[in-house]
């Protein structure tokens, strides 16, 4: 039992932001199918299904990316060619921003304002009391990311990673940069969970595993709330997550307590 007690307290878990501390089902994602459907005339608007589809292949992490990639491959679909397509891709970037983040740059009404929260300030309380390090790498811009970690959780400069500081994931830079703030400096690996909603997510975790095999390395899925709206759903989107490495997959990640912790470190 002090061998589990000692493990646990050593943790350091990692959270993924979208999917996980805040429901994007309504804002990102929104956002990213009103530029698909803006730039394809109104003629076709991607459903939540068609987005998990392109984001199951791993590597469309980026939701402006992924909102081209989408255009591309509806004319693509039509008999086109994505090389002649003149899309400025700055130009979609700032018609996402401007339905996500809103008109003003600088004072916020978009989509972002009336995202559900995933989880509560205690929650990450339990886990500081239990000696378990946490911080947060994620895809989304650092001004979005400190919105809601901020402004809206009321955490005072959490440790983050966000996308202008490391490349996308499935690359671990980013990961790896957080764990080297949240680590004592005491020549000890502490075994790292990270908690995403994304097949990009848990392939970050074995990318990891592969560059760093001497650490203990924990993939946790999360179903966002999108994916919970039938059991048909939830199954094949866990399933997806769980071959994609994660070891475990939860509804919410407030089921993440620390004694949940203690049994992953035990049986990974």
């Amino acid at each position: 039992m002090y061998q589990a007690e000692q493990k646990t307290a050593s943790a350091i878990v990692v959270f993924d932001i979208d999917g996980v501390i805040r429901d994007v089902g309504g804002s990102y994602r929104r956002a990213l199918a009103d530029t698909v459907e803006h730039y394809t005339g109104g003629v076709y608007r991607p459903s939540m299904k068609d987005i998990d589809t392109l984001k199951g292949e791993g590597v469309w992490n980026n939701d402006w990316e992924a909102s081209r990639e989408l255009i591309y491959r509806y004319f693509e679909g039509q008999g086109g060619d994505r090389t002649q397509l003149n899309y400025d891709y700055q130009e979609i970037v700032a018609f996402f921003q401007s339905r996500y983040r809103g008109p003003d740059p600088v004072h916020w009404t978009g989509y972002i304002c009336d995202e559900p929260l995933l989880l509560q300030p205690s929650y990450l309380e339990g886990l500081t009391q239990a000696q378990i390090r946490w911080g947060f790498f994620s895809g989304a811009t650092r001004g979005s990311a400190t919105y809601v970690l901020e402004k809206r959780l009321g955490l005072r400069s959490p440790v983050l990673v966000a996308m202008e500081d490391a490349p996308g994931k499935p690359d671990p830079t980013g990961l790896f940069d957080v764990i080297q703030q949240l680590e004592p400096h005491s020549g000890t690996l502490s075994p790292v969970i990270y908690v995403g909603d994304t097949v990009a997510d848990m392939q970050t975790v074995e990318h990891a595993r592969q560059q760093e095999p001497s650490r203990q390395w924990i993939g946790v899925g999360i179903l966002p709330p999108h994916a919970q709206t039938t059991p048909e759903y939830a199954t094949a989107y866990s399933l997806q997550l769980q071959q994609a490495g994660g070891a475990i997959v939860l509804k919410s990640v407030e089921e993440l307590i620390p004694t949940v912790i203690q049994t992953l470190l035990m049986k990974n």
